[in-house]
């Protein structure tokens, strides 16, 4: 048994079980991994071996009731692992990932746990609980519970060696990002950067034990100094250290992909799909490849011909054919020269303080009521971790965590998770966590942020809103419990805030002076929204169909090399443009291999057709009003799964989503 000084044995006595860090230590992991699974073991034997006829109630809410002790340390080991990565941390990651794929595979795969929920009756079942059923039924045949002995035995270890293969994935590409990071001896060739950037590079190095600056790598291929650097030679060595990460060394990643890719069609042929995309989509509001690619191939060929354009329009102004190491910074020259729009003029107006309070948490209490208060008396497992209680109307409604700067021992990107997810069965409220990678001042320093930044912040705060407003019984539809293409829809839909003047003018104040952004800085940001969109859309959807090139494979039809099938697939696609490759290469595609994206990337662009779509409904009925904001919370926010999403939308909507505002945003509508 799990010795009672472990604390993940039982509930926190912090408020709304928020971890006791000060009381986790490493050595606990392991264990408290142990104990969780072998309580769910036991919980699940005890509802097989009932005698009792199988009931929603004594089969269904007791599996949602089962697996504590195993939640609470998942939320917590699975958090670090993205954000405070040690040596130990990834070690245990290595050894636990496939003891749990195993462990949920034996509890999917439990024939006689199948046989009870195949037999529970329907009638009677409000909404909610009908819908848990089916959910609970579906994800069993979906995971091969109606496969022989064989079959499943097969798909046991293919699920174990995804698992650990992802962790490899994860673990190696976050220590090929730090040593990919450029170290610059000589200041002059930082010419261009603002220098509040500088500074961040200089304290980078300093952490490393290093003179001169270090240029951190990014997530994705476009590192955001390519845009400011004025030395071509040290844009091109920015540029080539992202897009070779993982294809060398020690921090290789090609054989974790193609291994991947090949279990991945193994796995959907087993359970009678042609391919990965087709098992993944069908659980998706897309439900369809053909619905997909309908999508996709109306909008690639459109994105790639005005990227071709805005790469010959930089080259006649930059005086030479352009690379993809100048074209941020080019198009950063014809933006000023078009628009007489600096984006550097843009930083001293966007402090990072003033725009989380004035700007991210000001529209939400706009919208729905919200109120944020910072509190210092909890403990956290880093010290730039920041905790919010949250409250509305009605009292309050959980935590909200903030991790917003920049470490090596966080993985690139930007996310957000649950410690604690809301459900009325087992009387929990929210504890929610956004993480970003915003390079870190100097002490004493403001955090001075680009547009980037801040659309990110209202981006990702948008996934806390969908945990933080949820209001359903069963912790299986909790906030973003929702499918994968309909997830970044919520998200997406709070980036609306950040340009509307009502909010704009509230956060964006001068960091010394005071003074507001001037009006006329405002319209040019606003006359500028589309320049680049060629190129922006044409990065995405790269990204997008070498996902699917990847997950539309046959057993028997694995390539070889990476970067062959690659280039291949994106010029089969038409997408292959080179001054705009794909926002994420598969040696660093994390999204896809690391994480819970794969054959799902295309989600942002399909969640942003209603995104777009939902804009314009703000604006039809007034825009950013706290009755719009509640019809929004109460239909869509805080339903999570507990409805079909797509009907919610309807609800909302009053009809199906339209395509139309999405081509008009993003330039892509057809010459009449």
């Amino acid at each position: 048994m799990l010795a009672p000084v472990n604390p993940f044995l039982a509930p926190s006595p912090l408020p709304f079980e928020f971890p006791d860090f000060d009381a986790i230590r490493e050595e606990h992991y392991l264990p408290a991994f142990a104990e969780g699974m072998a309580q769910q073991r036991a919980e699940v034997d005890a509802i097989t071996a009932s005698a009792e006829a199988p009931t929603f109630e004594n089969t269904i809410v007791a599996l949602e009731r089962s697996g504590a002790v195993l939640d609470r340390v998942s939320a917590v080991f699975f958090t670090l692992v993205s954000s405070a990565s040690t040596e130990g941390i990834r070690a245990i990651e290595a050894e636990v990932a496939p003891q749990l794929a195993a462990h949920s595979d034996a509890i999917t795969l439990d024939p006689a746990l199948f046989a009870r929920i195949e037999a529970i009756p329907s009638d009677g079942l409000d909404a909610e609980s009908q819908r848990l059923l089916e959910r609970y039924h579906r994800d069993a045949v979906r995971a091969g519970a109606r496969l022989g002995a064989a079959e499943q035995e097969r798909l046991r270890a293919l699920n174990a060696e995804l698992s650990s293969l992802s962790t490899d994935f994860g673990s190696t590409l976050l220590a090929g990002a730090n040593a990919g990071a450029v170290h610059v001896t000589d200041p002059a060739q930082l010419d261009g950067l603002s220098a509040d950037a500088i500074s961040a590079a200089a304290r980078a190095a300093q952490d490393r034990g290093l003179d001169g600056h270090l240029i951190t790598l990014m997530l994705f291929t476009g590192q955001p100094a390519l845009a400011s650097l004025t030395d071509r030679a040290l844009r091109e060595r920015l540029h080539t250290a992202s897009i070779t990460r993982g294809l060398a060394g020690e921090h290789d990643t090609r054989a974790i992909v193609l291994r991947m890719a090949a279990l991945r069609a193994e796995r959907a042929q087993l359970l009678g799909h042609p391919h990965h995309a087709s098992w993944v989509v069908e659980v998706g509001t897309a439900a369809t490849v053909e619905a997909m690619d309908a999508m996709l191939d109306a909008m690639a060929p459109v994105a790639a011909a005005n990227a071709r354009a805005e790469a010959e329009e930089l080259s006649a102004d930059a005086g030479y054919p352009i690379e993809a190491w100048d074209r941020a910074f080019h198009a950063e020259q014809v933006r000023r020269k078009r628009f007489d729009l600096d984006a550097a003029a843009l930083r001293p107006y966007l402090e990072l303080e003033r725009v989380l309070h004035d700007g991210v948490f000001h529209a939400a209490g706009l919208l729905y009521g919200l109120r944020f208060a910072e509190r210092h008396d909890l403990p956290r497992y880093h010290p730039d971790v920041r905790v919010f209680d949250v409250h509305d109307e009605n009292g309050q409604l959980g935590l909200f965590v903030a991790d917003v700067f920049a470490r090596d021992s966080k993985r690139g990107g930007a996310w957000m998770n649950s410690f604690v997810t809301q459900s009325h069965l087992l009387g929990t409220k929210p504890v929610v966590l956004n993480t970003l990678n915003i390079a870190k001042p100097a002490d004493g320093e403001p955090a001075l942020i680009s547009m980037d930044n801040v659309r990110t912040l209202f981006h990702e705060f948008g996934h806390a809103l969908h945990g933080l407003l949820s209001d359903v019984r069963y912790p299986r539809f909790s906030g973003t419990s929702v499918p994968r293409d309909f997830v970044e829809y919520p998200s997406q839909v709070n980036e609306m805030w950040l340009d509307v003047p009502e909010i704009l003018t509230n956060y964006a104040h001068h960091h010394e002076t005071g003074e507001p952004i001037p009006v006329e800085l405002v319209e040019r940001l606003a006359a500028s929204r589309q320049f680049g969109e060629g190129f922006a859309t044409t990065e995405y959807l790269a990204a997008t169909l070498l996902d699917q090139a990847w997950h539309r494979l046959a057993p028997g039809e694995i390539p070889s090399d990476v970067e062959t099938f690659e280039a291949r697939a994106l010029e089969a696609a038409g997408i292959a443009v080179p001054i705009a490759p794909p926002r994420y290469r598969s040696t660093y595609f994390n999204h896809i291999f690391g994480g819970g994206y794969s054959a799902g990337y295309y989600s942002y662009i399909w969640s942003e057709v209603l995104d777009a779509d939902t804009v314009e409904w703000f604006t039809e009925n007034g825009g950013l009003t706290r009755g719009n904001g509640d019809t929004f919370r109460r239909e869509l926010l805080s339903r999570g799964g507990a409805v079909d999403p797509m009907e919610a939308y309807r609800a909302f909507r009053g009809r199906d989503p339209e395509i139309a505002p999405l081509l008009a945003r993003r330039g892509l509508t057809p010459p009449s």
